[in-house]
């Protein structure tokens, strides 16, 4: 949101410079994201000066050019060479000096040099209104009035004043300063000073010839609405004082008419549409709704489908805006309008917000509406508009303003205590100064006891619903720095389970990340498309979209897409992770599962000038899945082939009959669901039970061993089914204290072997921390490992 400084001061009295204001904003909450000086000219005509033109001569070597006299307020006259036709002596023109800067209408500032045109000097220009940015006009240079004062700078006699422009990171909360009083009232409430509202004391209704009747049909959606009729008015371009305020805030001006109705919304925060009243078919204005499927062309010629839930502006014919978001094609302002009706309302602002969302318009109307503007300024918002429509257009107004507002809003009544406000706080800081910041925040104290207050928040605070809101705006406007830091601190055991899952998520994120893997963050919403069994689906009743109609049941395509993404955008060699939850439905119960994913795919090692690109393989997601288990100290796992359909081929590791983490190579159907067409290399860890795991891990300090550990290796003849995993837990059961490690470091296949039948080299690490072994005692371990491996898995020890 953009503040304007100068428009700030009108609504209150302060001398404090745009950077104290800045630091009060910020500390009141709204915080100031960006200061910056803004001048209402480009450049704003620095080294331009009025000057007089004392002689004009036809240049001799030109039939076009004229050399000129001109006296600046300087000890000696410019010689300037001019191209215009209009320029003569005895005029008053804008010159810019030498060393000066220029900034035209249109096309790139220029720096005015001293030059020597067809053999005559030039020391400066005269300039044309366009070439200085403060028209369009490029017919001859401009010609001031005789009063003009010869040697003022530009800057002075145009009456441009500088100024600040805010940039406010405005939260969603905080509808009520969306806007200039808004915003001023929390500068007013910090400082104790009063508001400044515009006066519109001065509205009268000049005539009642062109009533036109409101008529409300759905008052929930529309609770209140006013308006007024404006007869006779002349759109034309806006005066310079209107164009510049709105050129502040980065508001391109329209005409008089749009310009007005975009002033007061930034100023009061009201919005209000104009229409033109010769177009209201019938001479009535409906607040209503119509058929599902009407078809409405709205201002920027795009016809759209209107829903039955959308409340519209119309005649007795047809719609003529949506209300509270986007006008219509016919109704609205143009140069041939004379006649205007002016809106001012009250919209529902989840009826807003739907219709919004529902039609992709996001306007500074629909913004106040969707997050709650102030029932009680819609009149008020028409006086000014309308008072400022007769300053700039003329007209008179021709009707009674017609309110509608049924049941009026109440203030919301709170019920708060001393006690509360200074529990909450921290400090106590007084009932005096407790009641001074309540009264200057607009909030009325209904009662007041010795230990409590009944408050009426008006109904445009609508975050301010309840007694910790009041001490929020209390203590934002004490100032939060001005709660001492205690010295005494107070702290309680926690009991929380060990360890932490945010503490155990940041610590596998930085492995990766620091492995060169980036984190992403995926939406919990997805397609059902991806879903391959939709009765265990979590379907949304009301989606935004069709691409957003179930919670996801994996993270495999969301991470699919992100690859899809960046190889679309010629990024192949990718590596990602993600946490995040998948949701299921199952016998009524809906049940969401911690989950976290790994994907990689492109080239595992780039392109070198020795070297080829080497492709992702399987064993580099197993690799990265090995070394996020032993950095979690899992290892009572066992290894089985992987059954999902989402995988082409891979394994799992299983943990007490429940599975741990699968990885492998994604299908290509999966890929091809999201147009992904490289292999992808997946892992897919349930986290609740990983978390479950390492609460059982023990930490014990141990000395490292001076006793060196043995290797003994086995190559044996086993079944083609059976797996390393196998072999392995059974060496583990076989010798639990000594056997440290199992590795297989040879796997053959091939016709010299019989058939079905397939070569393992086991390598095998022995060691007894508390003793050398001898070679009689690694024999025994040995012999023990041939007689299991030979019985349990029909291994053959090939010697």
């Amino acid at each position: 949101m953009k503040i304007s400084y100068n428009w700030l001061k009108e609504f209150i009295d302060t001398d404090k410079t745009p950077q104290e204001i800045s630091i009060i904003l910020t500390g009141t909450g709204l915080e100031v994201e960006s200061l910056e000086k803004v001048q209402a000219v480009p450049g704003g005509l620095e080294g331009l000066v009025i000057g007089y033109v004392k002689e004009c001569a036809d240049h001799a070597n030109s039939d076009h050019l004229h050399v000129t006299k001109v006296d600046v307020g300087g000890a000696e006259d410019l010689q300037i060479v001019c191209g215009a036709a209009n320029v003569a002596a005895g005029q008053k023109v804008v010159v810019a000096m030498v060393g000066s800067t220029v900034y035209p209408t249109s096309g790139e500032p220029f720096a005015i040099k001293k030059s020597k045109i067809r053999g005559e000097e030039s020391h400066g220009m005269i300039c044309a209104e366009d070439e200085i940015g403060l028209g369009t006009s490029h017919a001859g240079i401009m010609v001031l009035p005789e009063d003009a004062p010869i040697g003022t700078p530009a800057k002075e006699y145009f009456k441009l004043n500088d100024d600040y422009m805010y940039e406010i990171g405005l939260t969603p909360n905080r509808a009520d300063a969306a806007s200039h009083l808004g915003t001023a009232r929390d500068i007013a409430a910090f400082l104790k000073i009063g508001i400044n509202k515009p006066d519109v004391s001065a509205f009268k209704v000049d005539n009642t010839s062109r009533t036109i009747p409101v008529i409300v049909e759905n008052e929930q959606a529309s609770p209140r609405y006013s308006g007024v009729t404006i007869s006779g008015v002349e759109v034309k371009e806006s005066p310079k004082w209107l164009k510049e305020r709105l050129a502040v805030i980065g508001i391109r001006s329209i005409n008089n008419i749009v310009d007005v109705t975009n002033y007061v919304l930034h100023e009061l925060g009201q919005p209000l549409h104009a229409f033109d009243a010769d177009e209201i078919t019938g001479g009535k204005v409906l607040v209503k709704n119509y058929a599902d499927g009407t078809v409405f062309k709205t201002l920027d010629d795009v016809d759209r489908k209107l829903s039955a839930d959308d409340l519209m502006i119309g005649n007795t014919k047809e719609p003529m805006c949506i209300a509270g978001v986007f006008g219509g094609a016919k109704s609205g302002v143009k140069e041939s309008t004379k006649n205007i009706f002016l809106e001012s309302a009250y919209f529902n602002p989840v009826s807003v917000r739907k219709t919004s969302k529902r039609h992709g318009l996001k306007t500074d109307a629909s913004f106040r509406f969707e997050r709650g503007t102030d029932p009680d300024m819609t009149v008020f918002a028409l006086k000014r508009a309308a008072l400022l429509i007769q300053q700039v257009a003329g007209g008179e107004v021709s009707s009674q303003i017609s309110d509608h507002y049924p049941a009026p809003v109440a203030p919301f009544a709170v019920e708060i205590t001393y006690n509360t406000i200074d529990k909450l706080i921290g400090k106590k800081i007084g009932n005096d100064e407790i009641k001074g910041i309540i009264t200057a925040l607009d909030i009325k104290i209904a009662n007041e006891t010795a230990d409590s207050l009944s408050l009426q928040v008006p109904p445009y605070r609508v975050d301010v619903t309840r007694d910790v809101d009041v001490v929020e705006e209390i203590l934002r406007i004490y100032g939060y720095n001005n709660i001492e830091i205690p010295t005494q601190i107070r702290a309680s055991l926690n009991n929380s389970i060990r360890p932490e899952k945010d503490t155990v998520q940041n610590q596998l994120s930085d492995l990766l990340s620091a492995n060169g893997f980036n984190e992403i963050l995926a939406n919990s919403l997805t397609k059902s498309a991806y879903s391959d069994n939709l009765d265990t689906a979590v379907k949304i009743l009301n989606p935004l979209s069709s691409d957003l109609d179930i919670m996801r049941q994996t993270l495999l395509y969301s991470g699919l897409e992100a690859i899809a993404y960046n190889q679309n955008r010629r990024s192949a060699d990718l590596k990602f992770y993600e946490f995040g939850k998948v949701y299921s439905l199952n016998d009524d119960k809906y049940i969401e599962t911690q989950r976290f994913s790994i994907f990689i795919t492109g080239a595992n090692t780039g392109e070198q000038w020795n070297q080829k690109a080497k492709p992702v393989s399987f064993y580099n997601i197993k690799a990265v899945v090995d070394g996020i288990l032993q950095r979690l100290n899992i290892s009572n796992f066992t290894v089985e082939d992987a059954t999902c359909k989402k995988m082409s081929f891979g394994i799992q590791y299983m943990l007490n009959g429940k599975q741990l983490v699968k990885f492998g190579s994604v299908a290509a159907a999966s890929l091809k669901k999201v147009d992904v067409d490289k292999e992808v290399f997946y892992a897919d860890f349930n986290f609740d039970l990983v978390l479950a795991a390492i609460r059982k891990n023990k930490i014990v300090y141990q000395e490292v061993s001076k006793f060196p550990a043995v290797r003994r290796d086995l190559s044996m003849l086993i079944d083609q089914s059976v797996s390393f995993g196998q072999l392995k837990q059974i060496a583990q059961r076989t010798e639990r204290k000594l056997l440290k490690e199992v590795d297989v470091f040879d796997v053959y296949q091939g016709d010299k072997l019989p058939a079905g039948k397939k070569s393992y080299a086991l390598s095998f690490i022995i060691q007894d921390i508390e003793k050398t072994l001898t070679d009689k005692a690694i024999d025994s371990i040995m012999q023990k490992l041939i007689y299991n491996l030979g019985k349990e898995a029909g291994a053959e020890i090939r010697k």
